[in-house]
């Protein structure tokens, strides 16, 4: 069936589309904020999505919204506290290491 002359299926496959767009650009954000995970946990890619799965679980806040707070951060140094605190103490269990109990406040610094 095709969408000429029916509206109903013009506007299920503009919706479908709309979706699909939305689905790229989230997908994009959560890979970027994975990225982020990585290098600041020193963990592999797979570990830096469980962390960030983990972090929006144990916080109630979408994985998409936490990815968006991660990626924020990594521009601006500010990190809700309740993402702070869930991913230091997920990145302590699963950082090969255990990162720095403080995440650095900004560019370069420290607590």
């Amino acid at each position: 069936m095709t969408a000429d002359g029916d509206p109903e299926q013009l506007f299920r496959l503009q919706e479908q589309v709309r979706q699909l767009k939305e689905a790229v650009v989230s997908h994009a954000v959560v890979d970027q904020a994975i990225g982020v995970v990585v290098v600041l946990g020193a963990v592999s890619p797979d570990e830096g999505w469980i962390v960030l799965k983990e972090v929006s679980q144990h916080t109630n806040i979408k994985l998409r919204n936490v990815a968006e707070t991660m990626l924020i951060w990594g521009r601006t140094g500010v990190m809700p506290q309740e993402i702070r605190a869930a991913l230091e103490d997920t990145l302590d269990r699963h950082g090969p290491n255990c990162v720095p109990r403080t995440l650095p406040e900004g560019r370069g610094s420290r607590r």
